[in-house]
């Protein structure tokens, strides 16, 4: 029924009105209106609506926030007044309602510590007001520039101002500072009291509940925990910031822990002396801080045979240097076949973090690695061991650091390292920019030489701009060099894995005939990845630090020096000559030429032991990478536009030699942490050791060594003078060797000639035999007859491949089958016949 008809009573007559309808009788109506009257269900469902909605407005009254405190009506939205907490700028006015300063009622019970004995309602009457005033500055977003210093006790407070106000005077981050503790001190006093004026541009938050002073641990605990939640709805901060947990009160330490796990956020202890050495972290931006906890580094040490001196030199130098409450590194040491006893002494001992006498579990961090085979390793196999060695957990946060045993680290290595892998890897603006970066590491050591060491290393410099006083000035930076660093250098995990899939797709293909630009001073593997670096346009950064010529980061000693493995020759067995003798009355001497006096090769440097901040140029604020010189793997200076082109030209040439990629419909797409767009034909796998065995059977099959030919020659020819000669001598009929003068014509004697010639055949035939497969063949050729040929009889032929090969038995062929074989035979050997 349509709707119309369910509304009105019949569609001819919809003008009509409802009193020609009226029945006669009104009972039908009154009964059907009584009936809708008395409905049941209609009732029940008015009061289910009421009570919900008293239900409603019970939640609502019952979870009003109350710890905020009031705040007033009407907003003063000036932007350059002050309010009483030191806030600039879109603060909201202070609120009207002042906490209680009268001392709260005593418990029946008196708790434990008579003077912390209050367990009431918590409310915060001055967060509100900061808070909300706050509220510009992106703190809706997840990801802003909010930093926040956090301190329970004032004296903690004092050590983390200084630091804060260097901070927000850099103006890369909004900084904010929260006192959570029971002191009462107002803010403005703590302010002045530190020396904070107007020129700390810092956001102030007062998160100290009501009766603080009294407050018991446990309610301090919640207090911490709720005013974190408040800062985490307002502002987001990126990272929290604290001083030494020792100083602080445990229950602010403990409960900012537990909350900041709860809430995903990252918190940064300081050491006790950060003013003085930590000075650098405030350069840093929120992006860079977020990571401070979630960046691992793993040490990765190659130790050579008989190098206990140094690495126990390498080993000590990180024991001792300052990791600023950070997480140490993993360190995994790579052991020889043959381990000295220094060596294995000092490892039995060797404790990896030390250990913590707070009563923390301790983890050791050290992984040994021991080598099984002695041979001497390939130059394959010496890469492959070494990349296989570490890959990373978390291919955005862990990174690898390969050190020499010949080096000697810096107390302040781990702040030189993470300042520059916070800034370059993890800051605001790299995260801001899509296209990858081209960074691949960052080297502790300035190379004194080349790679192929066939000059010395100048580090370039860059102009600083002009003055009227000085003119245009060369300064001393760092730089970007497009060579590998196989003594002390960090290398990105996400790059590492690239490396990983090009040395698999490298080590499938045959080696290539390139020209090694690596000298065997250095590692084999040096050279697949300056291969990658120069297809991808990668370089690593280099320090250089200005008047500063005798210290370093990372020093590389030379007086233990020991060349790869895999380019070592093996020790020659041979016995030496003895040297000359000596007259003990001559007193010895060398040659001297003042003149010709050269430095070392390899002058050595001693590590910093200043802080940081006073070591870099700039006041240590970094310089963007776009801003640094940039060297070629030649040490040629080079334009980012210069090394785009170059790169593509090495990869296009890289795919056609060594790629196996025929056109350039074969090459693939470039994908993320991968090189296999590098190759083409990845399951065609080239197998070294089938191919030397295949060179090594041509090789055999085709060569002829001429010493041991020479040899056995001669020596078939000696035996066949002789034996011909006596042969001679009893043809001639005489036993002694003379010669019998006339023609040999005895008739009788031609059966006994054939059979001393069968004899001596077989004696040449035997000797052959037993020189080889050249004997064996001549083994084959057919016997002479014994029967004495007949005149006029056809010579049988015989192949030419069942002809003996040695030229012995080409001289000593059986005589011709003739009329008169005595008289031919006397005609070609002479008298004696």
């Amino acid at each position: 029924m349509s709707l119309l008809g369910r509304i009105f009573d019949g569609d001819e007559e919809l003008g009509k009105k409802d009193d020609d309808h009226r029945p006669s009788d009104g009972t039908a109506s009154s009964s059907r209106w009584a009936t809708r009257k008395s409905a049941p269900w209609l009732r029940k469902r008015r009061i289910f609506y009421g009570l919900g909605a008293l239900l409603l407005l019970y939640v609502f009254i019952k979870n009003i926030p109350t710890d905020l405190g009031p705040v007033a009506r009407f907003a003063d939205l000036r932007v350059n007044e002050e309010d009483d907490q030191g806030n600039r700028g879109g603060k909201l006015p202070a609120v009207t309602a002042e906490p209680p300063t009268n001392k709260p009622k005593r418990p029946a019970t008196p708790s434990e510590v008579e003077e912390h004995y209050h367990d009431g309602p918590i409310k915060f009457y001055k967060l509100a007001t900061s808070l909300h005033s706050a509220a510009r500055l992106g703190g809706q977003h997840d990801k802003n520039k909010n930093v926040l210093f956090a301190a329970s006790n004032l004296k903690c407070a004092s050590e983390i101002i200084p630091l804060a106000c260097e901070m927000a005077r850099w103006g890369r981050n909004d900084v904010h500072f929260a006192i959570m503790g029971r002191d009462e001190m107002e803010i403005q006093e703590i302010k002045k009291l530190n020396g904070a004026d107007e020129e700390c541009s810092i956001h102030w938050h007062d998160a100290r509940p009501d009766y603080s002073r009294w407050s018991s641990d446990f309610r301090m605990e919640v207090s911490v925990a709720a005013s974190m939640d408040h800062f985490q709805t307002f502002l987001h901060p990126q990272v929290v910031i604290v001083d030494d947990s020792s100083k602080e009160d445990y229950f602010f330490v403990d409960s900012l822990r537990s909350k900041a796990m709860d809430i995903g956020k990252p918190i940064i202890e300081l050491p006790s002396d950060a003013v003085e050495n930590m000075m650098w972290i405030t350069r840093l931006d929120s992006g860079s801080l977020a990571a401070w906890t979630t960046t691992y580094v793993d040490v990765l040490i190659q130790a050579p045979s008989d190098s206990s001196g140094t690495l126990v030199r390498l080993l000590k130098s990180i024991e001792d240097a300052d990791y600023f409450g950070i997480r140490r590194p993993h360190l995994t040491i790579e052991l020889p076949a043959e381990v000295d006893p220094p060596t294995s002494r000092y490892l039995d001992n060797l404790i990896w973090p030390p250990l913590d006498w707070s009563g923390i579990p301790h983890a050791s961090q050290v992984s040994l690695r021991h080598r099984i085979q002695r041979r001497t390793s390939t130059q394959e196999e010496a890469s492959a061991r070494l990349v296989e060695s570490f890959y990373p957990v978390r291919t955005g946060e862990s990174h690898v650091l390969l050190l020499s045993p010949q080096v000697e680290l810096s107390p302040i290595y781990y702040h030189y390292l993470m300042y520059h892998l916070l800034e370059y890897k993890y800051s605001v603006y790299v995260q801001a920019t899509k296209e990858p970066s081209n960074l691949m590491g960052i080297s502790l050591e300035l190379p004194s030489f080349h790679l192929n060491d066939s000059a010395p290393f100048e580090p370039p410099s860059k102009e600083k701009p002009k003055t009227r006083q000085e003119g245009v000035r060369e300064e001393v930076t760092p730089f970007l060099w497009q060579a590998p660093n196989a003594n002390a250098a960090l290398y990105f995990g996400d790059k590492w894995i690239e490396f990983h899939s090009f040395l698999t797709a490298r080590l499938s293909k045959p080696p290539s005939d390139h020209r090694k630009i690596f000298s065997e001073k250095h590692p084999s593997w040096l050279e697949y990845l300056l291969e990658l670096m120069r297809a991808r346009g990668y370089s690593l950064l280099y320090p250089n630090f200005p008047e500063l010529e005798d210290e370093s980061i990372a020093t590389v000693h030379g007086e233990l020096y020991q060349i790869p493995e895999e380019f070592s020759k093996p020790k020659s067995s041979s016995p030496t000559s003895p040297p000359p003798p000596l007259n003990p009355e001559d007193p010895l001497t060398t040659d001297y030429d003042k003149g010709n006096r050269k430095t070392p090769p390899n002058s050595e440097s001693s590590v910093l032991t200043s802080s940081l901040v006073s070591l870099l140029p700039n006041s240590g604020d970094l310089p963007a990478l776009s801003n640094l010189p940039l060297l070629s793997y030649s040490g040629e200076k080079l334009t980012y536009q210069e090394s785009g082109s170059a790169g593509y030209t090495f990869s296009e040439t890289f795919r056609h030699e060594t790629g196996a990629c025929r056109s350039s419909e074969e090459v693939t797409s470039r994908k993320d942490r991968s090189a296999f767009d590098l190759f083409c034909h990845l399951d065609e796998i080239y197998d070294p050791l089938a191919a030397r065995q295949r060179n090594t059977h041509s090789y055999s099959v085709n060569h002829k060594e001429p010493e041991e030919e020479d040899v056995i020659a001669a020596e078939h020819h000696e035996n066949a003078k002789e034996e011909n000669a006596a042969h001679l001598a009893r043809q001639g009929g005489n036993a002694g060797g003379t010669k019998r003068p006339g023609p040999l014509v005895q008739e009788d004697n031609s059966a006994e000639t054939q059979g001393e010639f069968k004899a001596q055949m077989e004696r040449q035939a035997r000797q052959a035999a037993s020189t080889g497969p050249e004997g064996a063949e001549a083994n084959d050729v057919e016997r002479p007859k014994t029967e004495e040929p007949k005149a006029n009889e056809p010579k049988p032929d015989v192949p030419k491949e069942d002809l003996p090969k040695n030229d012995v038995f080409k001289k000593q062929e059986p005589p011709k089958a003739v009329e008169d074989p005595k008289a031919e035979a006397a005609k070609e050997k002479g008298a004696g016949w």
